[in-house]
């Protein structure tokens, strides 16, 4: 059995590897990209507003940072960059090459620096997801990139909404040179999904638009566009560039006497076409609400919904987690094998680069590519976030970033609120770049992963055994200790933000070096099973 199990492993060692190659399609979206969830505030089950973000990317930053409230003097600029790939350092990555200057304002808020910069000081949180579009939108006239639009909303901004009016401006006067992106954008009072793409090839400035998540709803962005009829003359929930409808007219994309404008078959048609991004639409919306039995082939659904019961903390970790497991989708269902007492079991074994890419090997659900499948949780996630802004708590209190690093499914999300001077060792060293080291988050958890992925039907009963009670006791938790901080707050600001700092970093240590222990377990345990 053992010899029969090594030849499976080399089998998908040697298939796996013709796909190691992530390619964009400009017209569909990218397949192998992020997933953001986003919910309003009366869909919680605590009045929290909330995004979410798993950087599905192998090749962004693999630490974070905090950047602390900054003034500026006058005539000061800030540097913009332009991402490119690097493969000169010990593992891929992108290299920023700057691109040109903008004038810096006064005074910029602290936020945390992860490499999508995801929360400032005053809330104001953001989630991203890519969906390409058209490859004639892609201009190179211009300065400004995601990762650079993402911090400016957090560096100048106090609210979603001023955060997407000021994107405007600037990728107007500067241009924006990226693909086509989905920022989910929260603060205390509302989420918005603004999705942006170039004005077209040699053309500065952007074409964009914008739709506000009701409060009692659930909405989802996994590298597809999701906003199709707009409604300007309802400014609470829409709003768009001026040249939204002349350029898709003047395009062809789009004529008015054919019926209502629909910015994603005008701008990201192949948006609709991708399983990829269709499947985990369905799988986030279907878990929020089964009562709606939405269609798991259809080809929009919709923008958003109201949850069947309020949204949990528990709830984004699970969506977030998922896999299709217990559905027809379900990556391993196929995978058995019989054992010594001649009984049909599923396999334990997996493609060791990940326990749901086995599709890629026997064509499962349509095979693999754009038009083909994935799943939300992925073995190729560099951190992930859940956002919660509370308007009923001071800022120090309200905004928390839970973060988990790598692969959802074997790593526990840990806070770091808005407000703490620093963070911990693990949480900032540097992983990939350098190589491998136990100084690392990063390198903590992908190791955990890559192991757990060899023997996924047993490993992943070990792990999430440590991890669940973990996470159940850190949201446990969450209250008692901000009734203590909050109380401070009252009389020290200066101790509850070391308060605040201080229980940032002793959980994220304790999560880091637990997965240490982890992986340590199972090469041990399973030393003689594999």
């Amino acid at each position: 059995m053992n010899i029969k199990r090594n030849l499976i492993i080399a089998l998908f060692l040697t298939i796996s590897a013709s796909f190691a190659q992530v390619k964009t399609d400009w017209q569909g979206g990218v397949p192998d990209g992020c997933t953001t969830i986003t919910v309003g505030k009366l869909a919680t089950d605590d009045g929290s507003v909330m995004t979410s973000h798993t950087d599905d990317s192998h090749r962004t930053r693999s630490w974070l940072d905090i950047m602390p409230p900054m003034d500026h003097p006058e005539g000061s600029t800030s540097t913009m960059y332009k991402r490119a790939t690097s493969d000169s350092l010990a593992m891929p990555t992108y290299k920023h090459v700057p691109v040109g200057e903008i004038p810096q304002v006064n005074h910029t808020y602290g936020f945390i620096n992860t490499a999508y910069p995801s929360m400032n000081q005053h809330q104001l949180a953001i989630g991203e997801t890519t969906f390409g579009g058209r490859a004639t939108l892609q201009s190179d006239n211009g300065l400004i990139d995601c990762q650079r639009l993402c911090q400016l909303m957090l560096e100048r901004c106090k609210t979603a909404r001023e955060a997407i009016k000021m994107a405007d401006e600037l990728t107007k006067e500067y241009g924006w040179i990226d693909a086509g992106e989905m920022l989910t954008i929260a603060d205390t009072k509302e989420v918005w999904h603004f999705e942006i793409t170039g004005a077209g090839k040699g053309n500065r400035g952007a074409i964009w638009v914008a739709q506000r998540v009701p409060d009692h709803h659930i909405s989802v962005g996994a590298n597809g566009s999701r906003i199709r009829v707009i409604d300007l003359e309802n400014s609470g929930f829409f709003m768009a560039s001026d040249n939204v409808f002349q350029v898709a007219q003047d395009s062809g994309w789009w004529n008015p006497t054919d019926g209502n404008f629909e910015f994603v078959y005008a701008y990201s048609p192949g948006s609709r076409r991708s399983l990829a991004t269709r499947r985990r639409e369905w799988r986030v919306l279907s878990l929020a609400a089964p009562s709606l039995k939405l269609d798991a082939n259809a080809e929009n659904y919709p923008f958003s919904v109201k949850p069947d019961a309020p949204i949990t903390k528990d709830k984004m970790v699970q969506m977030f987690q998922d896999y299709y497991e217990g559905t027809p989708y379900n990556f391993i269902k196929d995978i058995t094998w019989v054992n010594d007492s001649g009984k049909v079991e599923i396999s334990p074994l997996a493609n060791p680069f990940m326990p749901y890419d086995m599709n890629k090997i026997f064509k499962i659900n349509g095979g693999w590519g754009w038009l083909g499948e994935r799943t939300i949780a992925r073995w190729y996630t560099m951190y992930a976030t859940i956002t919660q802004s509370r308007d009923w708590l001071p800022d120090e209190i309200g905004g928390v970033v839970w973060l988990a690093w790598d692969n959802v499914a074997t790593a526990v999300y840990t806070p770091i609120y808005s407000n703490v001077t620093e963070v911990n060792k693990y949480f900032k060293t540097p992983g990939r770049i350098n190589g491998y080291t136990h100084d690392s988050a990063w390198w903590a958890f992908n190791r955990l992963g890559t192991l757990t992925a060899q023997r996924w039907g047993d490993m992943r009963h070990d792990v999430r055994a440590v991890f669940d009670p973990m996470q159940k006791e850190l949201f446990a938790n969450q209250n008692s200790f901000e009734e203590k901080v909050l109380e401070l707050l009252k009389t020290d600001k200066d101790s509850a933000i070391k308060l605040l700092t201080d229980y940032t970093n002793k959980t994220g240590i304790k999560a880091v070096e637990e997965a240490w222990k982890l992986g340590d377990f199972l090469w041990t345990k399973y030393d003689e099973k594999f």
